[in-house]
């Protein structure tokens, strides 16, 4: 795989690393209490409650994001996480997210599912360990471009 470090790529791995980040903190608040904890009281959550479990996906599965390693498994994860968060929590109290407060729980789960197929872009573990493509090898969007001017001329 050849990898783009030009902007597309470089804002790419920027999402995965910032919502990585964001993600771990909401785990960490659940498990650790970080930043007012539960009910904003410091509170934790018990690990094995429903809150517990969704503090150690967000813990693991943020720090995870945030390297880019194990990304398209670990996103299809926590994108279920989200859409289970979402129907459970937020779709009872109206069916908008801007009406029920789920907006949050719904961005993460299609960013995440943006992850799930999209990999986790250039700057990751992910990328590094991916096979180099062989010097002179064809890219599809190579191959696309050179269709498109052939047409063109």
């Amino acid at each position: 795989m050849r990898h783009n470090y030009g902007a597309g790529g470089v804002t790419h791995s920027l999402l995965r690393i910032v919502a990585g980040f964001m993600f771990m903190m909401h785990g960490g608040q659940k498990l650790f209490g970080w930043f007012g904890g539960m009910g904003g009281q410091g509170g934790t959550a018990e690990l094995l409650s429903m809150p517990g479990i969704a503090g150690v996906l967000e813990v693991a599965g943020g720090a995870l994001i945030i390297i880019g390693l194990f990304t398209r498994p670990i996103a299809f994860i926590l994108s279920g996480e989200m859409a289970v968060a979402y129907f459970m929590m937020h779709f009872p109290q109206g069916f908008w997210p801007i009406q029920n407060q789920g907006e949050l729980a719904a961005l993460y789960s299609f960013t995440f599912l943006f992850f799930a197929f999209n990999g986790a872009g250039p700057l990751s573990v992910d990328a590094a360990r991916s096979p180099q493509m062989p010097e002179g090898a064809v890219t599809a969007e190579e191959r696309e471009r050179a269709r498109r001017a052939d047409m063109a001329a």
